[in-house]
């Protein structure tokens, strides 16, 4: 009698064994880490991945590595942009704490044909753009007159803070050749040069330093040597 419930009891209990491991399968986490790769074995970030059974996800690193919580049974879902999906299962009857899944992610690139926009729908449209008149703003062509009368003022007026490009161009190849000319030797200055002496006083003497005009500089006067009265004299005498 005790042998038949003792097999009673061991046959009722057999099939609950295997479920409850099925439960602490089920109840037990793990930590799934790799690295995500493209063909070429670079690592490819900001890939999406994600947990279908726990709802959580992670984001791989610049480095490609990732590290995500899973369950026995989960299937894990990686996605990028530019790339094709690709899942991965864990078994059932996974036994460790941790597994490492490196995955290689295949490119999902669409070849798609040039498309070029027009601001014209038809041909006929483009036609009659291109034979009408266009209106020109009223506003750029009286700026286009105004600037072409100061243009024409300015070179008939004689300004002397205008410069051509002709002074321009002077001045710059006299500069250069001064420079030149004066090639390891001391700069020149007008205070040695003794004509310039003379413009310079005839300025002063014109209002140079009194805000005056001098735009006409008078004629520099030439200073002419004393005659020796003592010659003319005996020149006198002698011809009397």
């Amino acid at each position: 009698m005790f042998k038949r419930i003792f097999n009673i009891v061991l046959l009722t209990l057999i099939p609950v064994v295997p479920a409850l491991s099925q439960e602490n399968y089920r109840d037990r986490f793990v930590q799934i880490s790799g690295i995500v790769v493209d063909e070429n074995l670079y690592p490819v970030s900001g890939v999406t991945v994600i947990s279908q059974k726990l709802r959580r996800a992670a984001v791989s690193e610049p480095t490609g590595i990732y590290s995500l919580t899973s369950t026995p049974g989960d299937t894990i879902m990686f996605r990028a942009v530019g790339y094709k999906r690709y899942h991965s299962i864990i078994p059932e009857d996974f036994p460790d704490r941790s597994c490492t899944v490196d995955i290689v992610l295949e490119p999902d690139t669409i070849m798609i044909e040039e498309v070029t926009i027009l601001p014209w729908r038809t041909y006929n449209e483009f036609i009659a753009d291109v034979i009408k008149e266009k209106e020109e703003d009223p506003v750029i062509t009286y700026m286009n007159d105004n600037i072409e009368s100061i243009y024409v003022a300015i070179m008939r007026s004689g300004d002397p803070t205008y410069i051509s490009p002709q002074n321009s161009y002077r001045t710059s190849m006299q500069q250069n050749y001064d420079m030149m000319r004066n090639r390891n030797q001391l700069p020149t200055s007008g205070l040695f040069n003794p004509l310039a002496w003379p413009k310079f006083f005839n300025a002063v003497k014109n209002g140079l330093f009194r805000n005056e005009s001098s735009s006409v500089p008078r004629p520099a006067k030439v200073i002419e040597p004393k005659k020796n009265k003592t010659r003319e004299r005996k020149n006198n005498s002698s011809k009397d």
